[in-house]
């Protein structure tokens, strides 16, 4: 591996992790380099994971420290999410994720209707919504998001987001630092299971890692700084992004071949 290539991992995984704590979405643009780099699909999903954790993990430490994580709600969470990413990270290994992809960019076109149209659903929050028990339906709306986090991961935290604040009551900073602890709860079986199928290359995924965790840092800051309005502009415009390019309207692959000789 070259010292460009490592350059570039780092640098991607400072920007995903920034992109992915914020919001979501950039999950789309370590993929795609890790695929530039000559790894698999299949290989390339699963190491991705490895940043995953340590991103995540950096992420909910900030907020936890910044008192704005509601640590026992995200467990209950977490429950659903991890069994759903233990059968979607098993799919993942034997299925193509093409038809998958823009069905989910269509479900995002649909989530930044409601983003614009509604937007003090995303800014004020519910207290009434967020004392209520975790109901039957939002059990099987979270087994669903975890089992599509295990299958792809790409976006997950858009749908996260959603059923924090839609379902929950959550504003977009509570709701943020919930989401890094379900994406970090279920997220290392996930790597197992890719692990036990040979589809991590741990070499890439720890270098990977580095960048990613400056990335979660600074993001964990500026989310609690800046407020629910700028997250939610941040979180228009990955989205936007990431539907072009599960469209194939935008292309990070061929991008990355541009920066390296």
């Amino acid at each position: 591996m070259s010292w460009a290539e490592i350059i570039l991992l780092i640098g991607s995984g400072v920007l995903v992790g920034f992109i992915n704590t914020l919001a979501g979405g950039g999950t789309i643009i370590t993929v795609s380099l890790l695929l530039f780099l000559g790894l698999p699909a299949g290989v390339a999903n699963g190491t991705n994971r490895i940043a995953v954790i340590f991103q995540n993990l950096v992420a909910v430490i900030s907020f936890q420290k910044q008192k704005i994580l509601d640590f026992k709600k995200g467990l209950i969470f977490s429950i659903p999410s991890v069994a759903g990413s233990i059968i979607g990270a098993y799919t993942a290994t034997e299925f193509s994720d093409n038809i998958l992809e823009k069905c989910i960019a269509l479900v995002m076109i649909l989530m930044l209707f409601f983003i614009l149209y509604k937007p003090e659903r995303w800014l004020k929050g519910r207290p009434d919504l967020q004392g209520k028990k975790i109901s039957w339906f939002q059990i099987v709306i979270f087994l669903l998001i975890g089992f599509y986090g295990g299958f792809i991961h790409i976006g997950v935290g858009f749908f996260i987001l959603g059923g924090l604040v839609l379902t929950a009551g959550y504003d977009l900073v509570h709701a943020n630092a919930i989401k890094n602890l379900i994406v970090l709860a279920y997220s290392p079986f996930a790597l197992v299971i890719f692990m036990m199928q040979g589809q991590v290359d741990y070499k890439m995924g720890l270098i990977l890692s580095t960048g990613n965790v400056v990335g979660a840092y600074l993001a964990s800051k500026y989310a609690v700084k800046w407020g629910t309005t700028f997250v939610r502009w941040v979180l228009v415009v990955f989205i936007l992004i990431t539907i072009l390019q599960l469209f194939g309207l935008i292309d990070f692959k061929s991008l990355f071949g541009l920066l390296l000789p």
